[in-house]
């Protein structure tokens, strides 16, 4: 298959696509722009057998938009702070990455005004097993709801709060400095979010970051996402990447859940580079009719 002149094929029927013969090191900004043009039809890109330098990297994330800060900055690159590392190793007794992040599902950034618009992995060193990343299709879910659904979800608002989630999560669960707390404010977005290329709805759901469905109290509220997720997350609406060294995959925050999982970390090292690219505020539907937006036929 060639879209954007580039050859590709179907990282799972109806999402997502790997790009072959493509050495990002070497292409030219054109065929970079082609890849984020497969991006923003398909909802994730995967390039492998790349070689790629910090600056490289940088350079391919910046052709999406401009490269995102990272909230923590303790383990960003000397020298390259939008590269974040994700790790295992240890160096000289410290840990040179963030170890077990990602696990659960959720989207990126969900906690800020402008969450981010899209998650870049390069795989440095991989593990023989486990390690996968599992990303789910939104727009797929939201497609198949009933219009009963679509109609009580459009409608709804989630309130997403940095501090609630950095305090009750799973792994390295810890308490926010003021300075974190002033810097992250909680925010309230749409549960149906509309990506603002190609006019499709997605079940902008997350965990994690989420204390509340906005007028609806908990514990119903949270069983309600709950739910939702457990919807979304379905092996039909999932790709399962399987990483090997040299492998970059792009995904769209706007319309995916990704989670990580685990692996034998006392046998095995995993080292990965993560970029972000800068987004903007999400749209629900209302919003998307008032501008003129096209829903999909």
């Amino acid at each position: 298959m060639i879209v954007a002149g580039l050859e590709m094929a179907e990282l799972k029927p109806g999402f997502g696509a790997e790009i072959h013969n493509v050495d990002l090191a070497k292409s030219t900004e054109r065929t970079l722009d082609s890849v984020v043009e497969v991006f923003n039809l398909h909802g994730a890109v995967l390039l492998r057998d790349q070689n790629l330098s910090p600056d490289d990297l940088v350079r391919f994330m910046a052709r999406f938009n401009e490269p995102e800060d990272h909230t923590i900055k303790q383990f960003t690159m000397a020298g390259h702070p939008k590269i974040y590392l994700l790790s295992n190793k240890v160096v000289d007794g410290k840990p040179i990455g963030a170890h077990n992040d990602g696990i659960g599902w959720h989207t990126d950034y969900s906690y800020k005004e402008a969450p981010v618009m899209c998650t870049m992995l390069y795989a440095v060193e991989v593990p023989p097993e486990g390690s996968d990343t599992l990303i789910a299709d939104l727009c797929a879910a939201y497609d198949e709801l009933p219009p009963e659904r679509k109609r009580l979800f459009d409608s709804l608002m989630l309130h997403h709060s940095y501090q609630y989630f950095m305090e009750t999560r799973e792994f390295g669960r810890k308490k926010l400095t003021q300075e974190l707390i002033d810097e992250n404010p909680d925010v309230v977005h749409p549960l149906v979010r509309v990506h603002p290329r190609n006019g499709r709805r997605a079940l902008w759901v997350s965990t994690g970051t989420v204390r509340e469905v906005v007028g609806m109290p908990n514990p119903e509220g949270l069983k309600l996402l709950d739910d939702i997720v457990a919807f979304a997350t379905q092996e039909r609406f999932v790709y399962r990447h399987k990483w090997r060294v040299g492998d970059v995959l792009v995904w769209d925050n706007r319309c995916t859940l990704h989670t990580g999982t685990l692996f034998d970390d006392k046998k095995h090292t995993r080292l990965m580079y993560r970029l972000w690219a800068k987004g903007e505020k999400p749209m629900d539907t209302a919003s998307a009719r008032a501008q003129g937006v096209p829903a999909p036929v």
